[in-house]
């Protein structure tokens, strides 16, 4: 699908809502078009893109903010933080390779789908992090909401709201975010472990110490059942050189009767959490279907066990909590992952997969009735004539 309407300000993008709202003419709504394999499908006669819309319109490094149009690459933004030493605490992946897309995300459709990275544990997810927006509705009206301030208290969140709505309530066009000192050094302790479920007692074992853990994975063998265990739980360590130094020496020891303990150091542990962020352990060929499971971390082995009987591979990040699967991309693995799921008490996304499975299946668990009701007046609200990436998220 072509970014066939891309306005180069946010009147024409607010110009092209209304005439579509006026028509009733659906428009698939995006950046630059790289997370289309994301959910559903939209139906769609053209595309709305806000590539255009770009340049960091302020950022005070004392003051921790930075504001952005929606269509800034986040490779400039995380750029131009860099340059001062600050960094987006999430760590929003890079989803360039699961995608298989050259072009990197702007900073609108990181905000839009709210994806964040390990980090998340310690630092919050995107959405924590949003301090304003700007955006058009569905009936072409400019909306702002927030502010550029960190204590921020201006009305109805709608920040919150418009954060993981993946295009369905209103256009981006602007985002201020909070922004934090870029660690000075990270070490990381891998913990090689028996099985699945010590290695994430492993991680629940660091996560409540008190060395401060940022990142917390488990990248589970991908083995024959006959096979050597080979898991291997990381714990990540961030901060100032001396700090790290001393925090990775006794989180080493403590996490020793878990199993065989190894240290990385600075760069090797920057390259791992890289990879872990964007599910690079995880080994995704491009025609497998890629599920993310929400879970209690100690419900995170099982979900391990049931995918590998299934034949699906795993790799776990969040402490356990968020299990990443790749398989073949069928209906029946599809099922298969909802039943893991439900049955665990968890949530499910299918995070990646060919457009007829995508159009066939539930992307997303069905919501609560009482949510339902919610979403549905929300989404009436902010998008009247339903224009906006219809059915995205769920169908109809």
């Amino acid at each position: 699908m072509s970014a066939d309407l891309a306005p180069a300000d946010e009147a024409g993008i607010a110009e092209a809502i209304a005439a579509a709202a006026a028509a009733r003419e659906p428009l698939a709504i995006e950046g630059r078009g790289t997370k289309r394999a994301l959910l559903r499908p939209v139906q769609a006669a053209r595309t709305l893109s806000a590539r255009n819309l770009t340049g960091i319109t302020l950022y005070r490094p004392t003051e921790l903010v930075i504001s952005a149009r929606a269509g800034t690459p986040l490779d400039e933004i995380e750029a131009a933080l860099a340059e001062k030493g600050q960094a987006l605490a999430p760590e929003p992946p890079d989803t360039r390779a699961l995608f298989g897309v050259a072009e990197g995300a702007t900073i609108g459709g990181v905000v839009a789908t709210n994806l964040s990275g390990p980090r998340r544990i310690s630092a919050g997810a995107i959405r924590d992090h949003l301090l304003g927006i700007r955006f058009v509705n569905g009936a072409g009206e400019v909306i702002h909401s927030g502010g550029r301030v960190l204590k921020n208290v201006t009305g109805l969140d709608l920040c919150k709201l418009l954060a993981g709505s993946h295009g369905t309530l209103g256009v981006l066009t602007e985002v201020t975010l909070k922004v934090l000192p870029a660690p000075e050094a990270s070490a990381s302790i891998g913990v090689r472990v028996a099985d699945v479920a010590t290695g994430v007692k492993a991680l629940s074992a660091g996560l409540g110490s008190p060395y401060g853990v940022s990142g917390a994975a488990l990248i589970p063998a991908f083995c024959g059942p006959d096979g050597p265990a080979n898991h291997v739980a990381f714990l990540r360590l961030e901060d100032f050189s001396d700090s790290v130094a001393y925090r990775s020496g006794r989180l080493a020891e403590d996490l020793a009767r878990f199993g065989d303990v190894r240290v990385l150091e600075d760069g090797e542990s920057r390259d791992l959490w890289g990879s872990i962020r964007d599910a690079g352990p995880l080994g995704a060929a491009p025609e497998e279907a890629i599920w993310r499971i929400s879970v209690r971390p100690s419900a995170g082995p099982g979900v391990v066990a049931a995918m590998a009987q299934a034949g699906a591979r795993c790799l776990l990040d969040w402490g356990g909590g968020l299990v990443w699967i790749a398989g073949a991309a069928t209906a029946s693995r599809h099922a298969a992952v909802m039943d893991v799921a439900t049955s665990a008490g968890g949530t499910f996304t299918l995070f990646r997969a060919p457009e007829p499975l995508r159009a066939a299946v539930a992307v997303l668990p069905e919501e609560p009735p009482a949510l339902a009701v919610i979403g549905a007046r929300v989404k009436a609200a902010l998008d009247p004539a339903g224009v906006l990436n219809p059915g995205r998220m769920r169908a109809g």
